[in-house]
């Protein structure tokens, strides 16, 4: 039943419908301010190299326990620092930090950032991401064209709602943060 209410869901938006179904899905299981499941179509048609990145950073357990360390109210929360975006890590840092994986080039679409949208976040380079990403909390086309959209948010937009958001500098999380406490692929 959940297949088939995807499929009317997904079938609204024909650029993505035309180029990706459901999975392989991104399953965080997030503890915080905000506490449940959100499952993630990560665009392996649209975006290769980034699914596949994601995939296997959440398959070797790097993103476990990493923290939304960037969250602005009306645009979009940002996690998936494995290097500084945890409790072990330098929390200063956060938002600056990769994986030990090479950074990507970038893998842009025609698909735009309306809500829901995961994007890859980046340097100043287009060809500078590797392990953070964004979920938008709503459309944000001025993005469009410059960051890759590696997915959609298929499941707990709401929980992605209720994520504590940032009151530092630039959406920096203040005090402690929502947090990536368990992240899989379902295939």
């Amino acid at each position: 039943m959940l297949r088939l209410l995807l499929a009317v869901a997904i079938s609204a938006s024909p650029a993505i419908a035309a180029a990706d179904g459901p999975g392989p899905n991104l399953v965080i299981d997030i503890e915080g301010e905000s506490n449940g499941r959100v499952v993630i179509d990560l665009f392996e048609d649209v975006a290769p190299a980034h699914a596949e990145q994601i995939a296997a950073l959440a398959e070797s357990g790097a993103y476990d326990g990493v923290f939304f360390h960037r969250v602005i109210d009306g645009f979009m929360a940002q996690t998936g620092d494995v290097e500084f975006a945890r409790s072990e890590g330098d929390m200063r840092r956060a938002g600056t930090g990769g994986s030990s994986r090479p950074d990507l080039p970038a893998e842009f679409s025609d698909i735009p950032f309306d809500r829901g949208i995961v994007g890859m976040a980046r340097a100043q380079d287009p060809n500078s991401a590797n392990s953070q990403f964004f979920i938008m909390f709503r459309d944000g086309h001025f993005l469009n064209g410059q960051y890759t959209v590696v997915g959609r948010v298929i499941e707990g937009m709401d929980v992605v709602d209720a994520i504590k958001r940032g009151t530092g500098p630039n959406g920096a999380v203040t005090g402690v943060p929502d947090v990536m406490l368990d992240v899989s692929i379902e295939r």
